[in-house]
């Protein structure tokens, strides 16, 4: 592991000295990025808060979910920003000044986005985000993980096992999941097996990780 995601604490929401606190206390055992994901904490992490702790020594940049403006902001001052939003991290590293991304999509088509982030022909880059559109809009229309999750059950890639509360996705989503499996390509994906729809008594929910429901 290079370092730790930091967020800032969820449900307890705390002054900016208080956040500023928790950081500096965490990032003194290693290095870490600074995850700032408000739609799950309920608290943004703003830039003058960051530019407090960014001088330290285990600091080492900031996964980003506010947009890419809010990189642009972030990147002008030196900080390394990657994006939290797998839609916008296209745009994002070509054009606000981020490094890369930390992307849930790349669990599912590792090779599509490294070489979308990273190929030296834009035109190509620009086709394959593109391309890979409507695979985030599927991944993300329940909430993360439950998407990504789903589809790897069905690519065969996990077993159907869900750690409560998080459960599968409706029928009428998966069947919607082979067609963008088959549209991007199942090459690109870690398939074991044959893609499969799956039955909804297939999936077993647990609550420990001890007993099956």
């Amino acid at each position: 592991m290079d370092c730790s995601l930091l967020i800032n604490p969820y449900y307890g929401k705390t002054s900016t000295r208080g956040i500023v606190m928790h950081l500096e206390d965490s990032l003194k055992y290693g290095p870490a990025i600074i995850y700032n994901v408000p739609g799950r904490t309920g608290q943004d992490i703003k830039p003058e808060i960051i530019m407090q702790i960014a001088g330290h020594d285990h600091f080492c940049g900031v996964k980003e979910c506010m947009g890419p403006e809010r990189i642009r902001e972030l990147a002008d001052q030196g900080v390394a920003c990657w994006s939290g939003n797998d839609d916008q991290c296209h745009m994002s590293r070509r054009d606000y000044g981020a490094v890369g991304v930390i992307s849930l999509t790349s669990n599912v088509v590792p090779g599509i986005m490294r070489e979308m982030m990273y190929s030296a022909d834009r035109a190509a880059a620009d086709a394959l985000d593109a391309k890979i559109q409507p695979l985030y809009k599927w991944l993300f229309t329940e909430p993360n993980p439950i998407g990504v999750n789903t589809m790897l059950m069905m690519l065969g890639a996990s077993q159907p096992v869900f750690r409560l509360p998080y459960t599968h996705t409706s029928k009428e989503m998966r069947r919607e999941a082979v067609k963008l499996i088959q549209a991007v390509g199942q090459q690109h994906m870690p398939l074991l097996g044959e893609v499969r729809v799956l039955e909804d008594e297939e999936f077993k929910h647990v609550l420990n990780g001890d007993v099956a429901a």
